[in-house]
Formats: C-alpha cells, structure tokens, sequence
C-alpha cells in the first residue's frame, strides 16, 4: 500500500525536476540586449538615416542570432485598426518599423527558410480569409524584404509589399513574422522571453509611437498550422 508520505515525495520530486527543467531551458535558451552598433551599409540611405543608433543583439544556445534595428519614429495610421485580434492597429499599414541582420539560416512564422542577410521589417495584418484561417491568434505581423529590393522610407501597399517579400522567402509567400503583445515582456527592455503557448521565443522592446507600445516579435517558432 502506498502510503501518504510516499505520494508527497514523488509530487515534490516531480515538481523539482520541473522546476530544473524550466531553469535549464532559460538558460540555454535566447537573449536579447541593447548594444551601439551602426546600421548594416546594405540599407538605402533613405532608410539608415531614420533608424536608432542602437541595435538589439540576439543570442541564443548557438551564438548570434540576429540585430535589429528600429525606426525613430513609426508614422501613425490615419485610421487606426482596432479589434481583439489587433494590437498594433495604431502604426499605418506597409510602415517600415525597422531592419533586422540574420547571422544565420532561419525560418519565419510559417517555417520559410530565411537565408542570413540584410531585411527590411514593414507592419501589416493577416488578411482574414479561410487561408488564414488558425493561423495565429493576433493579425500584427511584419513583413520582410531583401534591404537591397526595399529603398523606400515610405510605407508600401499591401499588394507590392506581398510581391517585395516573396523575394526574402523564395517562395510563394511573404515572409512573415508574427507579433505578440507585451502582456509577457520581462522587467527590463529590450529583453526576451519564452512562451510556452506555441513554443515560442519572443524579444519584446519598445516602439516609438506617439503613445509608446511594447511589441513582442517570434524570432524562434512557427504558427500551429503552415
């Protein structure tokens, strides 16, 4: 027979091990930290004339992952969008946010193969149609271009944005990464954190709105359904 001190043994064992376990995966797991660092020569003057100049370097198990760097002031929407499944509504749509360096092979939220370079980060929604359908549960999302396709400080249409970002992904579709709202940011920004819905590490930092706004961006994992 099992006794009663037997069961709280094995209970606090388990919750120990737990405990380790999430411990361990922290600290194997991604960083991100503000550091001094100019903006990559590949972008448009147009373009590296408006961004901070600080970047945010993320490192995980395997060393340097990315840096990013972002726009000193993101250009409002003239009608913001606002629903439950919006966060971000408030930044005009084809805005460019920012540019991120990959120092090594990645995959955006749809598991699209990211070769290491120089990308411009532009906002816009995911379209809701059957398509999209289960995606994600927010529709903030950037899109990525090639620095070299994207010279423009203006914001681009969602039509020629599309096309501009198939060139980051090689395929058929956008590049695109999924956006979280800070409801799960750590004390200090920029900094990052792991979700355990989904499985996905998130750096979140500041965006330099009228009203300023912690955004998170899935710079590791991948939507439920691609």
């Amino acid at each position: 027979m099992i006794s009663k001190v037997s069961v709280l043994r094995a209970t606090l064992t388990l919750l120990a091990a737990f405990t380790l376990s999430a411990a361990l995966a922290s600290a194997q797991g991604y960083k991100a930290a503000s550091a001094s660092a100019a903006a990559p020569t590949e972008v448009a003057d147009a373009i590296r004339s408006q961004l901070a100049a600080s970047a945010i370097q993320v490192t995980g198990p395997n060393g340097a992952l990315c840096e990013i760097w972002l726009r000193k002031s993101l250009p409002a929407a003239a009608s913001p969008a606002s629903s439950g499944a919006i966060n971000f509504g408030q930044i005009s749509l084809g805005a460019l946010v920012g540019v991120i360096r990959f120092d090594v092979k990645s995959a955006d939220f749809r598991q699209q193969a990211v070769q290491p370079g120089v990308y411009t980060m532009r906002y816009m929604l995911q379209p809701v149609d059957g398509n999209h359908q289960g995606v994600s549960t927010y529709r903030d999302y950037l899109l990525l271009t090639p620095a070299a396709t994207d010279t423009s400080i203006g914001d681009v249409a969602m039509d020629d944005l599309v096309k501009m970002s198939k060139k980051a992904s090689g395929t058929g579709h956008p590049s695109v990464w999924s956006l979280v709202p800070g409801d799960g940011a750590p004390s200090s920004l920029p900094g990052a954190a792991h979700l355990d819905d989904g499985d996905l590490w998130v750096v979140f930092f500041q965006v330099p709105l009228a009203t300023p706004a912690t955004m998170g961006l899935v710079v590791v994992g991948h939507a439920p359904e691609t």
